[in-house]
């Protein structure tokens, strides 16, 4: 398989009539979707999505493709193609379009649904562009053509982009679900109609390419469902993804056949059913749905919530209610069902949730035990199908790890695709199409812009290595009041520490360290405080480390005498 090289330059300007495709996102990490089409002057872009945030990024709201590339080139993009409507592949486009707001956007009508709904939130109105399947659009030099896709959220859309450069498809995140919720399967048809015209370069979802077969349809799951339903002694607390209308449904119709009635908990788990119910992609029996209120009053038998908070996130319903901070207060022998996937880097989070419930005596039903919840994405059987219909000439694998990006390379070169045709790449790695001939031709910058309350991109990696050394180390400042001639000290060094435990005795040989340090010829002769500083800092550092065998973050002021 054709790799980018890790030393790859700046990639020189296009070849005329070629076209450019650029990951800034979803390679190498599950989230931040976003792929930039270069052709005639043009861009195109290609979701715009976030991802969320690890334990070793602590503050950090949601994680941000990297606009730097394209940000002096903002008025060039004719469009945004958003496939469906998941937070990793358009929570992003407000970002972007607070830089330009005029970008069109083009997309199926749930999905432009939720974006508008987001995008009110941050006062922005967005020009939108309604497709649907089948439906050819032309925009700028790109001719756009949209195929039906399955996947966990309603009207999913694959997109082939047409230039004189050559046909490219990108399935968006899909699966070949045979007997879906809403009987609309991934169109393997027009897959195949794409595949004898001639795809010159496939872009394909690689999430569960290490997964062997094809994935489990989201009917299966109804009768575990069910189960819950029939079974639970008290309330149910129902988690899931607030774009999860597939889900949802199944949870509804569970609850009505149970004579359960149903409160929808958290903003966006309220604003996204609404628009689905609204549009009719939701089926609400009369009266299922009550509000909160009334929900209070009834029996513990008769309740069922649906809230946001299946990733752990520490201000989500589901993790207040775990911490005893919400309004609503789980018992024992109520049940919790998560009907959903733990996102990697997620996993200590949700079972840090899965813990304190147990520890009140609630149940949990999670796909850990129970069949409550199937992927959205294709397996191997499915990847391999889809190659064996396209042909493509070349492919380049998108959305996953590296382990998920290699695996599905794998697939595509089994099925016969030429191995140097497979292009394995990175975020920023710059892929030319130029007369039938995909390579890798450079690199742009595509590093993660972190998102901290109403900062964007102001915390830096610097940052949040200080974070981490605050959590686990907590913090000592030095206070040393120097003579300015000699740099020697006229007082004792004062020490000062939050999350620490000072040590009498080895602070008093950190001290002795600086004394020492500060006496050498070469500190006689620093005219500069920051220079200073930073030798006291050195100097208790390597001393605390050795001692204590933690780094906690450490910080010195100078003052003169």
């Amino acid at each position: 398989m054709a790799r980018s090289s890790r030393k790859q330059t700046s990639p020189p300007a296009l070849t005329p009539g070629g076209l450019r495709i650029t990951p800034l996102g979803g390679l190498g990490e599950i989230g931040r979707n976003m792929t930039v089409f270069e052709h005639e002057g043009k861009l195109l872009i290609v979701d715009c999505g976030v991802l969320f945030p690890e334990e070793h990024q602590p503050g950090i709201d949601v994680i941000l493709p990297d606009f730097t590339s394209i940000r002096h080139r903002l008025q060039d993009v004719v469009g945004i193609v958003l496939t469906h409507g998941h937070e990793d592949h358009i929570g992003g486009v407000p970002y972007l379009l607070k830089e330009r707001p005029d970008i069109p956007l083009i997309g199926s009508q749930l999905t432009l649904a939720f974006i508008t709904a987001k995008l009110t939130e941050h006062r922005i109105t967005p020009s939108t562009v309604h497709v649907e399947a089948e439906d050819t659009h032309k925009v700028g030099p790109f001719e756009l053509e949209f195929v039906a896709v399955n996947h966990s959220i309603p009207d999913s859309l694959a997109v082939a982009i047409r230039t004189r450069a050559g046909l490219v498809l990108h399935t968006g995140d899909f699966k070949m679900d045979q007997f879906p919720l809403d009987n609309r399967i991934t169109d393997l048809r027009h897959f195949a109609r794409l595949g004898e015209e001639g795809v010159d370069l496939f872009l394909t979802d690689s999430t569960n390419a290490e997964v062997p077969g094809f994935t489990v349809s989201e009917r299966e799951l109804n009768p575990a469902i069910e189960k819950v339903f029939a079974t639970a002694p008290k309330r149910i607390i129902v988690s899931s993804f607030a774009s999860h209308v597939h889900r949802i449904q199944q949870v509804l119709d569970a609850a009505h056949a149970s004579g359960r009635k149903v409160a929808f908990v958290g903003r966006s788990m309220v604003r996204n059913m609404g628009i689905a119910r609204e549009l009719g992609y939701l089926k609400i029996p009369r009266g299922l749905i009550v509000n909160f209120k009334k929900l209070q009053s009834m029996p513990d038998n008769k309740i069922a919530l649906v809230c946001t908070g299946s990733q752990g996130e520490p201000m989500a319903a589901l993790s207040r209610m775990a911490s005893g901070t919400h309004q609503i207060k789980l018992d024992r022998d109520d049940t919790v069902l998560m009907a959903s996937s733990m996102v990697p880097g997620n996993e200590n989070a949700i079972y840090g949730i899965i813990n304190k419930f147990t520890d009140l005596g609630v149940k949990v039903v999670h796909k850990g035990n129970a069949q409550v919840h199937v992927s959205g994405h294709a397996s191997a059987g499915e990847l391999v199908y889809c190659y064996n219909i396209v042909r493509p000439k070349h492919v380049m694998p998108v959305h996953g790890e590296s382990k998920h990006l290699h695996a599905n390379a794998e697939l595509a070169a089994r099925t016969g695709a030429p191995r140097e045709r497979v292009l394995v790449v990175g975020d920023g790695t710059t892929v030319d199409l130029v007369k039938g001939q995909a390579k890798v031709s450079g690199k742009v910058e595509a590093g993660l812009v972190y998102v901290d309350g109403h900062m964007v991109g102001k915390v830096t990696e610097e940052t949040l290595v200080e974070r981490r050394l605050l959590q686990e180390g907590g913090a000592v400042t030095i206070v040393a009041i120097v003579d300015p001639d000699t740099n020697t000290l006229t007082e004792p060094l004062e020490f000062m520490t939050k999350g620490f435990i000072q040590d009498p005795q080895i602070f008093k040989g950190a001290a002795e360290k600086v004394k020492k340090a500060l006496a050498s010829p070469d500190a006689s002769k620093i005219d500069d405080i920051d220079e200073l500083e930073k030798l006291i800092v050195d100097t208790v550092s390597r001393h605390l480390e050795r001692a204590y065998r933690r780094a906690p973050l450490i910080t010195a002021v100078v003052i003169d005498a």
